[in-house]
This record gives structure tokens, C-alpha cells and sequence, in this order.
């Protein structure tokens, strides 16, 4: 297990990010260099910043690459509501991602607060049981 893989936050931000990419496997065409490309961007960059981050030196700088993390989880946000509104993804697809989306950014928060204060990561908070979105096929 590498290191970053021990941290809650990246756990739940890589299934997020393998979510985000079923299901904007399901985008028109159109939307491959919008949508799709800024939705996968986006979320990839909130588990490689969390990577990238826990392997710096002290906890000032890991801090600002969960900080980054946090700021990809908002701009994901805005991707996957606008994909919604725009009939890209059903309202329940929208209902589950964002779901995930807002439990993983509640755990980078606590994770950042928690390396702000040199603790480990806390504990997960209450959620809505995860059903992950299944894998297109063709």
C-alpha cells in the first residue's frame, strides 16, 4: 500500500474519480473536449493532489495540495450539476455522484484540518448508503 493510500479522503476521492469517469463515458460526443474532459480533470485532480501532497515535506504543504483537492471538488460540482440541468445524467445519477462528491470533500476537509493540528485522519461522517454507479458496457 503506498502511503497516500491509507488516508479515507483518497479512498473515497478515487472511487469518486472512477464514478466520474463511468459516467461521463455516457456524454455525447459533443461534450468529449467539455464535460467529460473538465468532469475527469477535476476529479483526477482531487486524488492526485491528495498523492502528490502526503509526500512532501511538513504539514504547511500538504495542507495547500488538500486545498487544491478541495477547490477540484467544487469545480467538479459545478461539471456534474451542469451535466444534470443540461439532461447529460438522470437526476438520481446526479443524486448518487454528488452524494459521493460531498462525502469525499467532507473527508479532505477533515483531513486537512486534522494534518493542520499534526493528527491523523479522522473518522467518516454519517452519509446515505454509497451505491456505486455500474460500469458502462457497450
Amino acid at each position: 500500500m503506498l502511503p497516500y493510500e491509507r488516508f479515507q479522503a483518497w479512498q473515497l476521492s478515487y472511487q469518486l474519480t472512477l464514478d466520474v469517469y463511468r459516467i461521463t463515458a455516457t456524454f455525447p460526443k459533443h461534450e468529449l473536449y467539455g464535460l467529460t474532459s473538465q468532469s475527469r480533470r477535476a476529479a483526477f485532480s482531487v486524488v492526485a493532489n491528495i498523492a502528490e501532497g502526503s509526500a512532501k515535506r511538513g504539514s504547511a504543504e500538504f495542507r495547500r495540495y488538500l486545498d487544491i483537492a478541495l477547490g477540484s471538488l467544487s469545480e467538479l460540482s459545478v461539471a456534474l450539476r451542469l451535466a444534470k440541468d443540461l439532461e447529460l445524467m438522470s437526476g438520481e445519477a446526479w443524486r448518487t455522484i454528488e452524494r459521493l462528491r460531498n462525502h469525499a470533500g467532507t473527508l479532505v476537509w477533515r483531513l486537512y484540518a486534522a494534518v493542520g493540528k499534526n493528527k491523523r485522519q479522522v473518522g467518516s461522517p454519517p452519509t446515505a448508503p454509497y451505491r456505486p454507479i455500474p460500469p458502462v458496457t457497450a
